[in-house]
């Protein structure tokens, strides 16, 4: 039964791996993987020297620090919010309803994004038009979008966090609450002695799995937000959205691959990092 599984992860997973070469290449499209000039890690000594590898990696990993920091805090303060709403109807709805956006595709993302902050006919200048200010171009304002990108990924992506942690408190035993209700305790000692310390496992869980892919960035939402607009690369710039134009725009496929091998070195070594500190501290959160 696990034949079909590990047939699917050799061929999509294991076999692309031999791509890896690229980074020590010099590519050229009319030679043969293997018979290309090998130049060792001169791919990854242009990168570091260029600069742009300390940027790509200071936006990467600073974008998704905040995206976790925040959306846990987040989802476990609104799971824990809507775990204790009475009313059923009114529990489903507000599961629904913040549940609701993470359907929504980057691409419609993107059409809400550009449809308030055009310059020309965006809601934004729109109502500052309509109150007597000047418009304002946020298309050219860099450290305005740290903001935007930060606000619209939580908007879409919390809610699908929130059902986990959801389902955690559900799975509590109301032993626990009632035993705390009779010694005078109230909402917010029951919240903090209670559910935060249950919810330790699940957060653990999650943690590692986001530290895991925190090299990753969020592709299609940097690039259908922000699109080719070289004004917002400062800080906006991952290296998701670097490899895509290397190959797009440049055809550099050894610099894409260096930037790509780096990125999974860099997580690979960070969730070794933290499980073993994981592990240290408590076996039992870790999660090997």
């Amino acid at each position: 039964m696990l034949l079909p599984v590990l047939a699917y992860f050799l061929v999509n997973n294991y076999v692309p791996m031999v791509g890896i070469y690229y980074a020590f290449v010099r590519f050229d499209f009319n030679t043969p993987l293997f018979r290309m000039d090998f130049i060792g890690l001169k791919n990854f000594e242009f990168l570091w020297r260029s600069g742009k590898l300390t940027e790509l990696t200071y936006n990467t990993i600073g974008y998704n620090l905040i995206f976790i920091g925040l959306g846990n805090a987040l989802s476990v303060t609104v799971a824990i919010l809507v775990s204790e709403v009475k009313s059923k109807w009114f529990k489903k709805i507000t599961q629904s309803v913040l549940f609701l956006p993470y359907f929504v595709s980057f691409v419609i993302l993107s059409v809400i994004v550009f449809n308030i902050f055009n310059f020309e006919h965006g809601v934004l200048n729109t109502v500052l038009k309509a109150l007597g200010a000047d418009p304002v171009d946020v298309y050219s304002k860099p450290k305005v979008w740290i903001l935007l990108i930060v606000v619209f990924y939580l908007w879409k992506s919390f809610g699908y966090s929130m059902v986990i942690y959801l389902a955690a408190i559900t799975g509590i035993g109301e032993d626990y609450y009632e035993a705390a209700k009779i010694d005078g305790a109230n909402t917010f000692q029951r919240a903090w002695h209670i559910t935060l310390p249950m919810l330790k496992n699940t957060f653990v869980i999650l943690l590692l799995f986001s530290l895991g892919t925190i090299m990753k960035g969020q592709f299609d939402l940097f690039y259908q937000m922000v699109g080719n607009n070289g004004l917002l690369y400062s800080t906006t710039d991952i290296l998701d959205t670097y490899v895509y134009r290397s190959l797009k725009v440049t055809f550099d496929m050894g610099m894409a691959t260096a930037a790509g091998v780096y990125q999974s070195l860099f997580g690979f070594t960070l969730i070794m990092v933290v499980n073993g500190i994981i592990r240290k501290i408590n076996k039992e959160y870790a999660l090997f």
